[in-house]
């Protein structure tokens, strides 16, 4: 593998050293894989039509202890090495020729059910979270993000959850507190709606939220609708990345 990756950016020609961020990643919901957690490494497979990025990206990995066990160039492709070598993790890039990563992931899960998917994409809007969300995916990593920053979240991805990491938040940094549209939704919001987003921001389910605040379920799913009518979000997962943009919740890692 290439010495000297000192840069803190992804490129086909550079990859940076690993360290461990500061920064966590946001993450929404949860449950474990079928891999149990600390039994050998979690095998890999990579995705991506550029080649020297997907092999570069892969060594990387490797260097890391992480087991790959395939490289694939197409979304096709990625479905067949999917379904043949059923790994742990595939590593997705989201827009491939002839057919896109979401829809490759929609396939592979029910090829490899086992299998997560953790997207890696030039894309940072909100909505492409949630449409990798939708398609199954279990992660979502922007591709000029660091490698310690990926390695961080493969870490930690698991099936049933969306782990976003800190980097796909640099595009939408909040919006400043004395902004009048912060305020506007603010105001909008009551003290106990901004009680059940704090939850949800910090990756709590319904249940276990209602079980925090000491209300019922039922209690609760009524406040996350009318949070989801005034934020616009048709999910709790685009309802948190609305907070965050506007400068409700604090930031992934944030004290």
């Amino acid at each position: 593998m290439p010495t000297g990756l000192s840069s803190t950016r992804f490129s086909p020609s550079r990859l940076p050293s690993p360290r461990l961020p500061s920064d966590g990643p946001a993450a929404v919901g949860g449950t474990p894989t079928g891999r149990d957690p600390g039994v050998g490494s979690p095998r890999v497979l990579v995705v991506d039509d550029h080649r020297t990025f997907a092999e570069l990206l892969a060594g990387a990995l490797a260097a890391e202890g992480m087991d790959i066990v395939g490289i694939a160039h197409s979304a096709g492709q990625a479905v067949t090495m999917a379904e043949q070598l059923q790994p742990d993790i595939v590593v997705m890039d989201i827009q491939m020729p002839s057919q896109d990563g979401l829809s490759a992931t929609r396939r592979l899960r029910e090829l490899a059910p086992r299998a997560v998917v953790a997207v890696v994409t030039a894309h940072r809007d909100p909505d492409w979270v949630v449409r990798a969300a939708q398609a199954g995916a279990s992660a979502f990593i922007p591709k000029d993000g660091s490698l310690s920053e990926m390695l961080e979240v493969l870490s930690r991805v698991r099936a049933g959850q969306m782990l976003v990491a800190p980097s796909a938040f640099a595009a939408h940094p909040p919006t400043s507190r004395s902004d009048p549209v912060d305020g506007a939704v603010a105001a909008k919001l009551t003290p106990r709606e901004r009680d059940v987003l704090g939850c949800l921001g910090r990756g709590m389910q319904v249940k276990t939220a209602a079980r925090t605040l000491g209300i019922s379920p039922e209690t609760c799913r009524g406040y996350v609708k009318s949070i989801h009518t005034k934020l616009s979000a048709r999910s709790q997962l685009e309802a948190v990345l609305t907070a965050q943009r506007l400068g409700l919740l604090a930031a992934p890692g944030a004290p």
